[in-house]
């Protein structure tokens, strides 16, 4: 679904109770095409790439890879992926970009620092569940990210994970969250690092910025892209009031 100029998002169906049972578990995914010079061309930015298959057995980098069709993209055309964080939902495709089109893997310095750690331990102890292979190219420092034609803001927003971050592309006033808030909710803090207080002040600087565009990691019964200067703010409002006293 194209958002703007060559922005592009990938909504993982969740509107609904029954699509989330229906469809398992996945994060959305966003591209921003033709941002990244990458071996002499023009490449696309894929931002959280989801997983490979998930729970239910949907294989969720072929339907990304069809839905960025549709849009005239070619998934075999992503240069870079960017995960916010290191959770299997997110991350778990970055390997294959890797390996079929030499595409470039960032994440932020502190995330990956957990992820060597704790993350991948995580991961190990708990039986039957797949360890994603997160090895990146890139440990992405806080501060101006520039690209080709657009400059990303890296802001760390710690509290689902310790090294989670966001992107602001103040041009544009579109902010990519992962998984710090959605609609009407916030990501989980009960998973190894979690942290409410950090996920409390995350939220709250995260709301100062001129938003027009909130682009969430999940669609949980809610709408995953957030539109509307005044509707972003009416969400933060909601969450900071009825969801944050919570965690």
């Amino acid at each position: 679904m194209k958002l703007f100029d060559n922005l592009y998002a990938y909504l993982w169906p969740g509107l609904t109770y029954e699509d989330m049972v229906r469809f398992g578990g996945n994060c959305n995914s966003y591209v921003i095409a033709n941002s990244f010079n990458h071996n002499g061309k023009r490449t696309h930015i894929v931002i959280d790439p989801g997983h490979i298959v998930n729970d239910m057995g949907i294989d969720c980098l072929e339907k990304l890879g069809q839905e960025m069709k549709q849009d005239g993209l070619d998934i075999e055309d992503v240069g870079l992926v960017i995960n916010t964080h290191s959770h299997r939902d997110h991350c778990e495709s970055s390997q294959p970009f890797q390996d079929r089109n030499d595409a470039l893997v960032a994440v932020g310095e502190l995330e990956a620092e957990f992820y060597e750690t704790i993350g991948r331990r995580r991961y190990q102890t708990r039986g039957g569940i797949h360890v994603p292979d997160l090895q990146p190219d890139m440990k992405i420092k806080v501060g101006d990210w520039k690209l080709e034609g657009l400059t990303l803001q890296v802001l760390l927003t710690p509290g689902h994970t310790p090294g989670h971050i966001s992107l602001y592309w103040a041009e544009k006033r579109t902010l990519i969250v992962g998984d710090v808030i959605f609609y009407h909710n916030t990501g989980r803090v009960d998973l190894p690092k979690g942290n409410g207080d950090h996920l409390r002040e995350s939220i709250e600087r995260l709301s100062q910025l001129d938003v027009e565009y909130l682009l969430t990691g999940h669609q949980y019964e809610g709408p995953g892209v957030i539109s509307g200067k005044e509707a972003v703010k009416r969400n933060f409002d909601f969450v900071k009031k009825h969801v944050l006293p919570g965690l």
